[in-house]
């Protein structure tokens, strides 16, 4: 028995973000999905009968953005924190023993509720693919629990327990129990594994060890990078062809090279990528707002062919925001990107950094982060006649209509 058909028509501007399409943005379109897969995309004019039909009143259509940088599984506040930063205090790692401590002494029913509320957040946003990653247990039975929880709510699980040593804990000795003990426990639950190779968190040596140990069981790799200035988190990235290598605020001329030469196999310009993708370098630009970083590079990275993603960081440290289109807002007002290089680095981007860009993913699932026949229906239309009012109208609540899978998120 054939799902029921729904037609969204009058759409007055559709970015589809599919690389491989002709017209990638589309004037007066529409968009027919079946269940959970779009069926049709195309001029309103050609548009297919369907069993229901949402008229889009001229509002622009977009995918649903993919969020390839969170840390949800939290309790605790650090607004004291982030008062004292935006007085002149500097942003260190050590922060994240505040939250620790509480998530440690959060329930499952607490932890669970407040995931759930931050996704529900998220959803509400525009976000319809949500990655999520532990990190603020940094014990073996904490980091499982944390990877369980985060398992039943998050799309994709990332594995951090190389996130911070704990205190009072020898380096070495706690980077061994990340890369046994403590990822044989998380295993069942998480598909990435993840280091902060940063001064004040892990060393070059030390990540490098985490990194193997998590290719050896199996997982996909990325990195927190060159966040609070040069370091060795890129080219590492790089070197064990991790998916991702996230912050990159502070870059040499050989990273950016480094970055640039991992996507020579992909595929010409911003074409639909047929080769083996390389590294994406996520940027976060509500987190450096937030620490008073330097922003990313992504215009000198996307001149240089390195393919980009925009992420929200959601954690309670450093970005207490999901909002995606206030990162595209300000990869575009500060950041030199265009309105469509930012929605594709935010929808597109992401599902390249999390490799559910084709539907090749592990899980089976149909692609995310692009609108094309076949991939999954998540779709977000705007109360704005253009993507260009997420940048034009910065801050305003411009997201209408969400559907993940097809199903209505919020209308």
């Amino acid at each position: 028995m054939s799902s029921a058909s729904t037609l969204i028509t009058n759409i007055g501007e559709l970015s589809t973000q599919d690389a491989a399409a002709e017209t990638p943005v589309l004037q007066d379109a529409a968009i027919v999905f079946e269940g959970e897969r779009i069926s049709w995309i195309g001029p309103a004019r050609n548009a297919p009968a369907a069993d229901e039909m949402i008229d889009a009143g001229g509002r622009a259509g977009l995918p649903g953005w993919v969020d390839s940088h969170t840390h949800l599984v939290f309790a605790g506040d650090r607004s004291a924190e982030f008062e004292a930063r935006m007085a002149g205090q500097a942003y260190e790692a050590g922060g994240i023993a505040v939250t620790t401590e509480a998530t440690r002494a959060a329930s499952d029913y607490d932890l669970t509720r407040l995931l759930l509320a931050r996704a529900a957040e998220a959803a509400a946003g525009g976000t319809t693919y949500l990655e999520t990653k532990t990190g603020y247990g940094l014990n073996v039975e904490e980091e499982r629990r944390h990877a369980r929880i985060a398992s039943t709510v998050a799309d994709t699980v990332t594995f951090l327990g190389a996130h911070l040593v704990p205190d009072g804990a020898d380096a070495d000795e706690y980077t061994d129990l990340v890369c046994t003990d403590m990822l044989a426990a998380v295993r069942p639950y998480v598909q990435w594994a993840d280091v902060f190779c940063e001064k004040g968190a892990f060393t070059e040596e030390q990540s490098r060890r985490v990194l193997q140990a998590g290719r050896d069981a199996g997982l996909g790799l990325r990195v927190h990078g060159n966040q609070l200035g040069p370091g060795a988190g890129v080219q590492l990235a790089v070197e064990f062809g991790a998916a991702s290598v996230d912050h990159v605020n502070h870059l040499s001329d050989d990273d950016v090279a480094a970055l640039a030469d991992s996507w020579a196999g992909w595929g010409a310009g911003a074409g639909a990528g047929t080769g083996i993708p390389g590294t994406v370098a996520t940027c976060l630009p509500a987190c450096d707002l937030s620490t008073r970083a330097p922003l990313a590079p992504a215009r000198q990275l996307l001149d240089a062919g390195v393919q980009v993603a925009l992420a929200s960081n959601c954690n309670p440290g450093t970005s207490f925001t999901s909002s995606m289109a206030f990162c595209v807002a300000t990869a575009v007002l500060q950041m030199g990107l265009t309105v469509q290089e930012a929605v594709r680095a935010a929808t597109y981007g992401g599902a390249l950094a999390l490799r559910v860009h084709t539907g090749a993913d592990r899980d089976g699932a149909r692609a995310v982060g692009s609108l094309a026949v076949g991939h999954r229906a998540d779709l977000q239309l705007l109360n704005a006649p253009s993507a260009a009012h997420l940048a034009y109208r910065p801050g305003m609540p411009l997201t209408g209509m969400v559907l993940r899978a097809g199903v209505p998120v919020r209308h």
